[in-house]
C-alpha cells in the first residue's frame, strides 16, 4: 500500500467511474428505480469506506488499509455486475 491519500483517491476514482458507467445506462434506458438504488449504494459504499480508512485506534494500519483496499475491490466488482444486469 503506497498511501493513505492514494488510498482515498482509488476510492473516489473507482467509484465516481461506476457512478458514470451507470448514469450511461440511465441516458440509454431512461429513468429506472433500478439505476437510482445502484447509485446510492455506490454513494453508501464511498461513506463506508471513508469511514474505515479515517477510523481511529487500528493496531496493524497496513493490514487495515489493505482490506479497506480488498473491499473496495469486492464492492466495485459487485456493483459492476448489477450494472451490466441492467
Amino acid at each position: 500500500m503506497a498511501s493513505i491519500k492514494n488510498l482515498k483517491r482509488d476510492i473516489n476514482y473507482t467509484l465516481g467511474d461506476i457512478i458514470g458507467y451507470v448514469s450511461e445506462k440511465v441516458d440509454l434506458k431512461g429513468d429506472n428505480k433500478e439505476v437510482e438504488a445502484i447509485i446510492d449504494e455506490t454513494i453508501t459504499t464511498f461513506d463506508a469506506l471513508i469511514a474505515k480508512i479515517n477510523a481511529k485506534g487500528v493496531e496493524n494500519k497496513k493490514a487495515h488499509y489493505s482490506g479497506v483496499s480488498a473491499d473496495l475491490e469486492a464492492k466495485a466488482k459487485e456493483l459492476v455486475l448489477k450494472i451490466n444486469k441492467l
